[in-house]
């Protein structure tokens, strides 16, 4: 039996497709929706169908951008083009540059290595990569990559790509989180912690 207009269930059923929304606050939605007056509605509309015209892939690094030019990033002649900073989504730029510490630049790969998805090398940016460093001046390249076992394989697997160019590739070093204990921090953290420490100044 259907209970709301077919319009209204269409609606639903198509936020029910974001990921991370389920039927219940897809409703919500589409409810909060038909509340708004015309013209914030529209706006919405607008907005979603401007930014999917509008967003492309950087030609350097794959990150998102507008139009057919380089991102902000690979645009700005103050970023270190030496070092190239690989990462798994243009969200992870998002994450790094909020650290306000990283001056080089990225290579985006849109997806990691994953055979149990189907997803192999030929899927991601890894050619893009391979000719930035192979034209320079790239001295080092940056594996920031998932510390899960995706992340570490698609990390593995461009490094001994990159091996024979003579760049050094180094990995993100992953440890224990500020504020946390010891006592409840699991193996391979701990490992990870050691394997990266530092010398006190």
């Amino acid at each position: 039996m259907q209970y709301f207009p077919p319009a209204l269930e269409k609606l639903t059923e198509q936020f029910a497709r974001l990921p991370g929304i389920g039927h219940k606050s897809a409703q919500r939605l589409a409810f909060y929706i038909l509340s708004q007056p015309p013209e914030e509605v529209q706006a919405f509309a607008d907005a979603l169908t401007g930014a999917k015209h509008a967003i492309a892939l950087c030609p350097i690094c794959q990150n998102l951008t507008e139009g057919d030019g380089p991102c902000s990033i690979c645009a700005n002649p103050k970023r270190d083009k030496s070092t190239i900073c690989v990462v798994a989504s243009p969200k992870d730029v998002v994450a790094i540059e909020r650290a306000r510490e990283y001056e080089g630049v990225y290579h985006v790969l849109h997806g990691v290595i994953s055979p149990m998805n189907h997803v192999g090398p030929d899927d991601l940016y890894v050619k893009e990569l391979l000719g930035r460093v192979a034209e320079g001046p790239v001295r080092e390249v940056i594996m920031a990559t998932n510390p899960d076992t995706e992340g570490e394989a698609t990390a593995m697997y461009l490094s001994r790509l990159l091996k024979p160019f003579g760049v050094k590739v180094s990995r993100l070093a992953y440890g224990i989180p500020v504020g946390s204990h010891l006592e409840y921090t699991d193996d391979a953290t701990l490992m990870r912690a050691l394997e990266g420490r530092r010398e006190m100044r």
